[in-house]
């Protein structure tokens, strides 16, 4: 879509971009944070109660919501995870409002879209890395 607002003489397409990745970033997030309390759920309140009910001797339910957590790997993969979210989310939406700045009109509502996608794409940014577990 930069492309396209560079390529034509419509620098002010390059602001649906970030109306598109803010909103499609913060329903990726959402429901990442859903999940993550799934397994936190799981790993917390549902696990004890089941082993409380099946007694100290049986094995461990849900084991998996603890063995795939220990992985040596994982960390590297959270990096890249949330480096990879940052980028496709964040750095690239704001990218087209560099475009947008350089090259697009001055007309002020447009303007004052430019800048309330900034601080959406900056709190968006933001609840990516405060999400991300660390």
């Amino acid at each position: 879509m930069t492309a396209v607002a560079l390529q034509t003489s419509h620098p002010d397409l390059a602001l649906a971009i970030p109306a598109v990745c803010i909103v499609l970033g913060w329903t990726y997030l959402v429901n990442d944070e859903k999940i993550s309390a799934i397994g936190r759920y799981i790993r917390t309140e549902l696990a004890s109660r089941l082993s409380m009910l099946s007694g100290p001797a049986a094995a461990p339910a849900f084991g998996w919501e603890t063995y795939h957590r220990s992985d040596s790997k994982r960390a590297s993969r959270k990096i890249t995870q949330a480096v990879i979210d940052l980028t496709a989310f964040v750095a690239i939406p704001f990218a087209a409002l560099i475009v947008f700045w350089l090259y697009g009109t001055t007309n002020a509502l447009l303007v004052s879209s430019s800048v309330l996608e900034t601080l959406m794409l900056a709190t968006l940014g933001g609840q990516f890395l405060w999400y991300s577990e660390r």
